[in-house]
């Protein structure tokens, strides 16, 4: 018996379809390493490989915002490729994401999404943009908004540089200084991002935490 043909979908790039839909898509083996964007009727599958260049600005951002965090005493949750849905409406799969500050949720210990009709939205979210970049400080910077993300980052890859977001009333404007982790410097975010290009992680952590505890 014939196996029936897979229609294919069009990846990387935004399309028109349904929420039920959208949702048998996530749970098609054919996609199992991609990452899934939902925005009230478009879906975005993103296939492109994830390679060192990426992977290495998303290990040393977590580096200095755990750090920083650690030294300044600040509460904070990390979640790496953590998707987090409104039901029907938006569904969002961050690179890294934070829930930063006093009261952190308790979040439930299981590989579903993060139900946003339940949970509230995390604080911080980052992406690291590199073909994705584009859409990343557009059509994604939009839906962070309606989720009510507190700040966003968008890294671009080639430049070693951050654009940097805070968010308030569904709207957005840049910042060089984070204010949900008051007193850090998008500056100093982006120099640790170009040292890593020729400095291994011990050299890096120990010029961080040199310059966090002169601050």
């Amino acid at each position: 018996m014939n196996q029936p043909t897979l229609t294919p979908i069009l990846t990387d790039t935004w399309i028109k379809t349904t929420w039920e839909n959208y949702l048998k898509l996530t749970q098609d083996s054919h996609y199992e390493n991609a990452i899934f964007y939902y925005d009230q009727g478009w879906m975005k599958i993103e296939m492109s490989p994830i390679g060192i260049a990426h992977a290495r600005d998303n290990s040393i951002l977590s580096t200095v915002i755990i750090i920083y965090a650690a030294l300044n005493n600040i509460p904070i949750k990390e979640l790496t490729n953590c998707s987090y849905q409104k039901t029907g409406i938006r569904e969002v799969q961050p690179d890294i994401s934070y829930y930063v500050g006093e009261n952190l949720p308790n979040l439930p210990r299981n590989n579903s999404p993060i139900n946003l009709d339940e949970v509230v939205s995390p604080t911080l979210i980052i992406e690291i943009g590199s073909s994705s970049y584009l859409d990343d400080i557009g059509k994604k910077r939009l839906l962070y908004e309606q989720l009510e993300i507190k700040e966003y980052w968008v890294v671009d890859v080639a430049e070693s540089t951050v654009i940097a977001f805070t968010m308030e009333n569904q709207g957005s404007y840049q910042i060089r200084e984070s204010q949900v982790l008051v007193g850090l410097s998008i500056a100093l975010v982006e120099e640790a991002l170009k040292r890593s290009k020729i400095e291994d992680d011990n050299t890096i952590t120990r010029w961080l935490m040199s310059t966090f505890q002169a601050l």
